[in-house]
């Protein structure tokens, strides 16, 4: 060897250790889906020293962290906490939205040119390509110039593969249909090996042949309301919406492996999953920094079926505890204390059941939005005969049917301009409803701007969203289910929730002062010494930080 090359070789060699010794070997970016600020709280002293207790005394937390947009919901969530920036640049702006080119609906992980990988006849068409602005995950690859692993997993397609971004090496998912993890031809041709052994395992069987009690005895749940609630919904196969829930007998009546996200063994098959992934892809054990991304799904599922202050939630929220415990041990003795990084929000929090608001002489309601097309249209008759004008109306949005708006330019424009100002009358006339927008309101507005249009115009994509914005009043939700709760609003219970980080480069320590929930990945990207995502408006948290 000469001693050219022997030098070549030496500076790689100091050069990757430079590299190790400044960044973490891993990062794992959890997400809890609908998990509000105040559980962190509430539910303290029942939980165990290792899991959320650790985070919270040896990590540093956000007290005052805040979705900035609407609206809050699980796809434009994920992809804001690793864009660092809101759907009005990331292009995520629902779960779901109306394709106005396409004149349907469509999935904001919904990709028809992909095929499942795992299950043929799984959900697996799915892929990134929706999402505009690249992730720090995306950054992490682009900087050591795809060296480094980023996996996603969830319970959600969506939860998995908007963290992972473009570049992922794979994301994974539950099937339904088949109980097992799958994936998507975007990334793999097949499964790799270590998925393949944890499926072969029937994990998923196993927990639907179990009972769901309680961890504790039912009176030492006295952080939520009584079990008998009139305000949870009843699962099939049962009278009352009680523990304990036999899942062996009522697997069937409740669609098979689809019960199984709807319990917390939901979160006990994903930690094992996350963890099966550590091991089988060997994260954290390589000369470039690598990337897990997780997201609990059940506490959403539950949370919605059963509202905030079930004993459901509280249960599920102590066995989430034990997972992230189990989490940070496995991390600790596969990677090493001080050699990763770890970090925990939420996608949105939650309003508590608007009924049980009611009831307590609290302002709250449902929107029956599900006629709301008709009556527009039917409304809008009388100015324009002849003539369907709305399209459709999805995620408290107005999409008109464009092209029926007649003649020339000039003519076009006074008649939208009218049905545009005809409708935001009619809906600032509805009970429920707050404030009603124009994409010309918007268009005039700043990001930077406050209140609610702030929230609007953040969450507002110019070639995605409809033709008038409106949101309602506090308490107010979509749907007319007087069981269970939803989310999706501006108001602090949908958008305060929980941010804590831990880990290499992490101060131990909190903060009162107020974050949106995009500065989570421009703090990242500082620690990694690499890019902010490219459509990145949010700072970093610079007290979090050694």
């Amino acid at each position: 060897m000469n001693k050219k090359l022997s030098l070549t070789i030496l500076f790689l060699v100091f050069t990757t250790l430079i590299y190790a010794q400044e960044r973490p070997r891993l990062v794992v970016g959890i997400v809890v889906d609908q998990m509000r600020q105040e559980y962190l709280y509430r539910f303290q002293d029942k939980f165990g020293e290792g899991g959320f207790k650790r985070l919270m005394s040896e990590g540093f937390m956000l007290t005052n962290a805040h979705y900035n947009y609407v609206p809050t919901y699980t796809g434009p969530g994920h992809a804001s906490v690793y864009t660092g920036t809101t759907p009005a640049y990331h292009g995520i702006i629902a779960n779901d939205w109306w394709d106005k080119e396409l004149k349907k609906k469509v999935n904001c992980v919904g990709d028809e040119t992909q095929k499942p990988v795992g299950n043929p006849d799984g959900h697996g068409d799915v892929s990134p390509w929706r999402l505009l602005s690249t992730t720090v995950t995306d950054e992490l690859k682009l900087f050591t110039q795809k060296k480094s692993k980023v996996i996603g997993v969830s319970i959600k397609d969506r939860g998995a593969v908007l963290p992972a971004g473009h570049l992922a090496n794979a994301a994974y998912w539950f099937d339904s249909k088949s109980g097992k993890f799958i994936s998507s031809s975007y990334y793999l041709t097949t499964l790799p090996a270590w998925v393949d052994a944890f499926n072969a395992r029937k994990l998923s069987d196993d927990f639907l042949n179990q009972e769901w009690k309680t961890l504790l005895p039912m009176e030492q749940y006295t952080e939520s309301t009584a079990d008998d609630s009139p305000y949870e919904n009843i699962r099939k196969g049962k009278e009352k919406p009680v523990f304990p829930y036999d899942l062996k007998k009522l697997r069937m009546e409740n669609g098979n492996y689809n019960l199984l996200p709807a319990t917390p063994m939901g979160n006990d098959l994903l930690a094992s999953f996350a963890e099966a992934a550590i091991t089988g892809e060997s994260l954290g054990k390589n000369n470039y920094t690598d990337f897990l991304t997780i997201s609990f799904s059940s506490t959403d599922l539950i949370g919605h079926a059963m509202g905030p202050n079930s004993v459901e939630v509280e249960d599920t929220y102590l066995r989430l505890d034990r997972n992230m415990a189990s989490l940070l041990k496995k991390l600790d003795d596969e990677v090493g204390k001080g050699n990763y990084l770890f970090f925990l929000t939420a996608d949105h929090a939650v309003v508590d059941v608007p009924q049980s608001l009611k009831d307590n002489r609290i302002p709250a309601g449902n929107f029956n939005d599900n006629t709301l097309k008709t009556e527009l249209n039917t409304f809008l008759a009388t100015y324009f005969p002849g003539k369907t004008l709305v399209e459709t109306v999805s995620n408290n949005q107005v999409f008109f049917n464009s092209p029926l708006f007649s003649g020339d330019l000039k003519t076009s424009g006074v008649e939208y301009m009218l049905a545009t100002e005809l409708v935001g009358n009619y809906l600032q006339a509805k009970e429920g409803v707050t404030q009603v927008f124009s994409k010309s309101t918007i268009r005039q507005g700043s990001y930077t701007e406050g209140g609610i249009k702030g929230f609007v115009i953040r969450g507002y994509h110019f070639k995605r969203s409809g033709d008038l914005a409106y949101e309602l009043e506090p308490g107010w939700v979509d749907g007319a289910n007087k069981l269970g709760t939803t989310h999706g609003s501006s108001y602090s219970y949908d958008t305060h929730v929980p941010v804590l980080f831990f880990g290499k480069g992490i101060k131990q320590g909190s903060s009162a002062q107020y974050h949106p929930i995009t500065d989570i990945a421009p703090t990242v990207s500082v620690l990694l010494h690499i890019k902010f995502p490219s459509a990145c408006t949010g700072q970093p948290i610079v007290e979090a930080m050694k």
